[in-house]
């Protein structure tokens, strides 16, 4: 039945390119934005939330307002209480805070203050939307509240925002105060997805043009803009970039194109972790750590707080 109802959407997306554009267009985008029912949770899901249970009960809960939404952040300290770096992590599209908790534990184990945040309509977040610029909004009312950031960490299109963010692609949003980055089996450009997603739905070419008008009004920039190998050339963060060759939901080849930007990107492949188990496997929670505490882990003396976010980066 749901392969009959595809079918069927596929047609009409194909028909209304040749007499409705704009609306076909306006639909897709909405189906893009559109998450998950939070009262709808599957049981796989519920059982990742049930065994986080005890971790997340560790975290403050803070809710941060972003325009008329909030969004959940949750504040892991060290042991000790005291610290000298906080970094930003990310989830993906269809995650939550809880699939990071390797990655939070890791660098609290470093000694790092860990900020993670539920993204619009994920989580404890409000909202039923998430597109770049909403999500780019919550990591910057993050920056506001417990910025600057040693580092953005970010997995899938988690990575895609941390990216953005700290670029400050965002009309109107300042950039995120971050000195690293960590991407992690993250989509690259956001024009080739809207084209995997226009080529899904069978989306004329006249319906894609809708949608990227939709996004440029959105974003104020224009779809082209939010390319991650031109945004880290013109923005040379330094970048750790994971990724694993049997990734099935993100292309490898988006890891190579975010490459291509620079010497400052330090790709490393991961292989045989797929897509989803990259972010609990101990060895990329242990690189991700050592690449951005590194100078802190052998220095005697530390460094100040985002020492490359001391010059602050807007979007002008």
């Amino acid at each position: 039945m749901a392969s009959f109802a595809l079918t069927m959407t596929r047609g009409l997306f194909g028909m209304a390119d040749a007499v409705a554009p704009s609306l076909a267009g306006r639909i897709a985008f909405e189906l893009f934005c559109r998450t998950s029912d939070p009262a709808k949770i599957l049981a796989a899901e519920k059982r990742v939330i049930d065994r986080a249970a005890p971790f997340m009960a560790e975290a403050r809960h803070h809710r941060l307002t972003v325009g008329r939404s909030c969004v959940s952040a949750y504040e892991f300290r060290p042991q000790s209480g005291r610290y000298s770096r906080t970094v930003l992590v990310i989830h993906g599209w269809r995650s939550r805070a809880e699939h990071m908790r390797h990655l939070v534990d890791g660098f609290r184990d470093a000694g790092a203050r860990v900020i993670a945040i539920d993204l619009p309509g994920h989580g404890k977040s409000s909202g039923r939307r998430l597109n770049m610029a909403n999500a780019v909004a919550a990591a910057q009312a993050a920056d506001l509240w417990f910025g600057p950031f040693e580092a953005v960490v970010g997995h899938s299109f988690g990575g895609a925002v941390a990216i953005n963010a700290v670029v400050g692609s965002i009309a109107d949003v300042p950039a995120v105060r971050a000195g690293r980055l960590v991407v992690i089996a993250a989509p690259s450009s956001m024009p080739m997805v809207f084209e995997d997603f226009g080529r899904f739905l069978n989306l004329g070419p006249r319906s894609q043009t809708a949608i990227a008008d939709i996004v440029e009004r959105f974003a104020g920039s224009p779809l082209s803009a939010f390319v991650g190998k031109d945004q880290l050339e013109q923005d040379p963060v330094e970048t750790l970039v994971l990724h694993a060759a049997d990734d099935k939901e993100v292309s490898p080849d988006h890891a190579r194109q975010l490459s291509a930007a620079g010497r400052h990107i330090d790709l490393r492949w991961v292989n045989g972790l797929g897509h989803r188990r990259i972010i609990s496997d101990p060895s990329v929670v242990v690189q991700a750590v050592d690449f951005v505490l590194r100078d802190a882990l052998d220095a005697t003396t530390p460094r100040p707080v985002g020492a490359r976010a001391a010059t602050s980066r807007t979007k002008s």
